[in-house]
């Protein structure tokens, strides 16, 4: 892998990297000059792309990682700084979608476990990150939201509630954490084309496309390119904010 030395010398952790938006910011990370630990709740999925990228040429590992899990968490932190030195930049990407259901009638073990992942999971990740990043000597953290951070999405409760709250953490973090050296902040993706939609059928798929106005979903590329950019130093001065990719979704 020709790597370009944007990252060189740095360390950087991404949850949920074994496919999808994680996969492909940890090997644009990768591909930067990053050392990058690639943790997932699919184990063998995280240990196949750090090989992966082993080979290439780069500095990967892989480690399990339950988001849900604070102690599980913890270890991962712990064996990033404990494999690569440090922490420099951490990427909260896990999540899950769950079910569609109206707010009435939806399962409370549902509920319990979409928030679980997508709020509590960030703010896991960010209680165990923040310490190692802080004492690295400072870096930046992206938390992966969504457009339902900010739109609401009829059938989806749990998620829309999760990710308005990634939002809100964000920000609060971003305060606390600045004059510490350390940046925060929260990417919004539309719908993207990952395995989190792979079992849609044919007219749910029409559907999400017809919502976004440049008539596509989006590419796990196009959010890692954004992702890379708010942890680089080009982003310097961008910090408690949230950005959206979307194709327009939240323009309507």
């Amino acid at each position: 892998m020709s790597t370009t030395p944007e990252f060189d010398g740095k360390v950087a952790l991404v949850t949920g990297a074994a496919s999808g938006i994680g996969l492909a910011i940890a090997e644009k990370l990768a591909a930067s000059g990053a050392a990058v630990v690639i943790a997932d709740y699919n184990e063998t999925g995280a240990k196949e792309t750090a090989d992966r990228l082993t080979a290439s040429g780069a500095r990967a590992a892989a480690v399990a990682v339950d988001v849900t899990d604070a102690a599980s968490v913890e270890a991962a932190v712990r064996f990033t700084v404990e494999t690569f030195g440090a922490l420099h930049l951490a990427v909260n990407n896990a999540g899950i979608g769950g079910p569609s259901r109206p707010t009435g009638e939806y399962e409370i073990s549902d509920w319990d476990r979409v928030v679980a992942t997508n709020l509590s999971g960030v703010f896991y990740s960010l209680r165990h990150e923040l310490p190692a990043i802080v004492a690295s000597g400072g870096g930046a953290v992206v938390n992966m939201a969504s457009i339902l951070g900010t739109n609401g999405f009829a059938g989806s409760p749990a998620y829309v509630a999760a990710k308005h709250g990634v939002v809100g953490l964000t920000k609060t973090a971003a305060l606390e954490y600045a004059a510490q050296g350390v940046r925060i902040n929260a990417v919004g993706p539309g719908f993207i084309e990952t395995p989190l939609l792979a079992g849609s059928d044919a007219a749910s798929h029409d559907h999400l496309v017809s919502l976004h106005p440049q008539g596509r979903l989006g590419r796990a590329e196009e959010v890692a390119e954004l992702t890379v950019f708010l942890l680089s130093e080009k982003a310097s001065f961008i910090q408690g904010s949230y950005h959206l990719v979307d194709g327009g979704y939240s323009a309507r």
